[in-house]
């Protein structure tokens, strides 16, 4: 059983994320690997999505090198990050993109797009704000929508290290995100656990109905 000294640990390095991300961006931006080693799931993503289609990337960082990917293949590209100087990096890189400073728990821009993804963002939430980003994907959906997302294997909770401090990862069970998806209209189209040939990460693909 996890202690309530540990819940109440996780939970503050948890709600330190944007802080975290948003002091050290220049480290995050220099030691994130420009390598597209994810870029197997994102073309399998991407041929869910029109020539041209939008695209809205949660947790955008720097834009480099996931939305860059994404606008070099001709795609409308939205980012969200709640890091302004992450956010500046992409005005600055991608003056002709559309990017904001926000908080994807609260993700409200009035627009749906032809394809979402969270690649190594969404899992930084707690159980309970992972649950309620479901609506807010379905609400940010045209039909037909993509959805990718990155998670951990199996339900728990893990800390990682990133510049000295603690780094909060979470993730519900297989049989919930399954679950989530399918109550928000979703089918999944693509899952796998700790892809080797990914870097180990558990993606999931799924479609709008």
């Amino acid at each position: 059983m996890i202690s309530q000294h540990m819940q109440n640990s996780n939970k503050q390095a948890a709600e330190t994320i944007p802080d975290l991300y948003e002091r050290h961006a220049k480290v995050w931006d220099t030691s994130r690997g420009k390598t597209l080693f994810e870029r197997s799931w994102l073309d399998r993503f991407t041929a869910l999505i029109s020539q041209g289609g939008s695209i809205l990337d949660i947790g955008c960082g720097s834009g480099e090198p996931i939305s860059r990917y994404f606008i070099e293949s001709g795609h409308a590209v939205t980012g969200i990050d709640s890091s302004p100087s992450l956010i500046d990096m992409c005005r600055t890189r991608f003056p002709n993109s559309d990017w904001h400073v926000a908080d994807m728990r609260r993700l409200s821009l009035c627009r749906s797009f032809d394809g979402l993804i969270a690649w190594d963002s969404f899992f930084h939430l707690p159980f309970e704000d992972q649950r309620r980003m479901f609506p807010l994907f379905r609400t940010h959906s045209k039909p037909g929508a993509a959805l990718m997302f990155t998670s951990g294997p199996a339900h728990g909770e893990a800390m990682g290290v990133f510049v000295g401090e603690p780094l909060y990862h979470g993730s519900l069970s297989p049989d919930e995100y399954r679950a989530l998806l399918t109550e928000h209209d979703f089918t999944v189209v693509a899952h796998k656990a700790e892809d080797p040939a990914c870097g180990n990460h558990t993606v999931w693909l799924a479609q709008y109905q």
